[in-house]
């Protein structure tokens, strides 16, 4: 079931919380099992067939935690490290079955000259989300970072639904104290306002935004995987249209994710905070997909030496990382060649910065400068956002080659975008660029865990911080009603990253 679908709004939204705050006023720990099965019976509804693989890794990690606990406490290194090994392997090569064995199966087929059938594959919904969850929380265990030995609480924290198919990807140790709390279980009209309207702030950018903006991206990409030719100026707009319906589809989902668990006492941590002002490619992956960011940051990419072993060595570690966080995203070459670019890029970064700091530079501290810094990043990432976004490496470099004037003449050619696309195009970047984020607008209510979030780095208008005021009523009553028309005037579209 869709967070944007009128069954998971009016039935199952309001069964999970009535039962648990019916039971947590009495039974927290039974309520929290009530919430593990909700979160279970969420997951069933979207694929009965791999229910059973989202269980079996919820049971075999939680064993091997247990495990790596008990060696860990008796001082067994060596059997500690062997069982720690062996769990990361079977989860990665359960993610690598599912996810990535049609790809290998190709590409090692066209390698050796054999025509090899992968056959049809299908990936179960999440699997990159909860076993990057789990490997972080095995690795906590084996660090002494984490333990648990009550198998309904491991399984919440697993299944939770707000983040169970896309994310954020969660850490036990900020999780399981919350769960812990007795305040957790008792409901406050504070977490229902707080969460209600974060949570459709993120709807109304999923249905109302993002959904919107999409036919303009697929005319244009989907016409250069056809073969028609799209112009210089419609290979930026479509580029343009992609990068925000990606914006807004997946900040709306992680704002709802955020707003959900707030209904339920509970925070996540923040995963976007407006990477599409940020005026470096460091500072694009501090803010893009935050919570991936700091799971490739410590499990990857600090593991791998990081900047400690000398630049050159950090240059390859930053390329290797991201070209690893590309192949999460999706098997296939497109996706490698997302990676590899931000890896470059964010390689080039660095190397510049060090430049600048050897050379003492002193850069003025002006709005033209920042301006050029920011436009500069952000067409960085609009070109980088072609591959991601291509069904394939020829549509790609059809769009790269149109977007500097190198487009082969085809028939038929892409068609221009209509009035209203243009406009909405025009409105999205300048909320994007001017507006304060959702969690800016809700910060006097700490809507999210702090740890690695800017909040009160920029300062927002006192008009456009949320309080529960008559005018914020209104504002959200007329987001509400506009989100709620458009569902029930739209098919329900998936989130993009459900493709991940």
């Amino acid at each position: 079931m869709l967070f944007n679908s009128f069954f998971f709004l009016l039935v199952y939204l309001p069964a999970a919380m009535a039962g648990f705050f019916l039971i947590g006023g009495r039974r927290p720990g039974l309520a929290a099992g009530w919430l593990a099965a909700a979160s279970l019976a969420f997951y069933a509804w979207w694929s009965v067939s791999y229910f059973p693989l989202l269980l079996g890794s919820i049971i075999g990690n939680f064993a091997f935690g247990i495990a790596l606990s008990r060696l860990r406490a008796a001082g067994r290194r060596a059997a500690l490290r062997s069982v720690f090994t062996a769990a990361i392997a079977l989860n990665l090569g359960l993610l690598g079955y599912y996810k990535y064995r049609g790809f290998a199966v190709a590409n090692f087929g066209t390698l050796l000259g054999y025509d090899w059938p992968a056959g049809e594959q299908f990936i179960p919904l999440g699997i990159s989300f909860f076993t990057f969850t789990q490997i972080a929380y095995l690795a906590d265990v084996y660090a002494g970072r984490a333990r648990e030995y009550r198998p309904v609480h491991y399984g919440l924290f697993v299944t939770f639904f707000p983040h169970l198919i896309a994310g954020p990807i969660l850490h036990h140790r900020e999780m399981m104290p919350q769960f812990m709390r007795q305040a957790t279980y008792r409901f406050t009209s504070v977490n229902l306002a707080v969460g209600l309207t974060i949570f459709l702030i993120g709807l109304f950018k999923k249905v109302v935004l993002a959904d919107s903006i999409a036919p303009a991206a697929n005319a244009v990409f989907d016409g250069a995987a056809a073969g028609a030719s799209p112009g210089a100026a419609m290979a930026w707009l479509g580029a343009l249209a992609y990068a925000l319906q990606l914006y807004f589809d997946f900040s709306g989902y992680s704002d709802m994710a955020i707003g959900l668990a707030r209904l339920f006492g509970i925070r996540f941590p923040v995963n976007f905070d407006s990477p599409y002002k940020a005026s470096s490619m460091i500072e694009f992956w501090r803010r893009w997909h935050m919570t991936l960011s700091r799971f490739l940051r410590d499990y990857l990419y600090i593991p791998l030496g990081g900047n400690r072993l000398g630049a050159r060595r950090r240059y390859v570690n930053l390329l290797a990382t991201m070209l690893l966080g590309g192949l999460w995203h999706g098997a296939g070459w497109t996706f490698l060649a997302w990676g590899g670019i931000h890896g470059l890029l964010l390689a080039a970064n660095h190397g510049w910065r060090a430049v600048v700091a050897r050379a003492g530079w002193q850069w003025p501290r002006r709005r033209a400068w920042a301006a050029v810094a920011h436009g500069l990043t952000f067409v960085a990432v609009l070109l980088a956002w072609v591959p991601f976004r291509a069904a394939d490496w020829p549509t790609a470099t059809h769009l790269w080659l149109a977007m500097v004037g190198l487009g082969t003449a085809a028939t038929p050619a892409v068609g221009p975008l209509h009035p209203t696309q243009l406009v909405l195009l025009g409105a999205l970047l300048v909320v994007t660029w001017l507006f304060p984020n959702t969690q800016e607008v809700m910060r006097r209510y700490h809507p999210s865990i702090e740890d690695g979030m800017r909040q009160g780095s920029r300062p927002v208008a006192r008009f456009l911080e949320w309080r529960p005021r008559p005018y914020w009523i209104c504002c959200i009553t007329l987001i509400a009603l506009t989100t709620l028309f458009m569902m029930a005037n739209r098919t329900h579209t998936e989130f993009l990253y459900f493709q991940f």
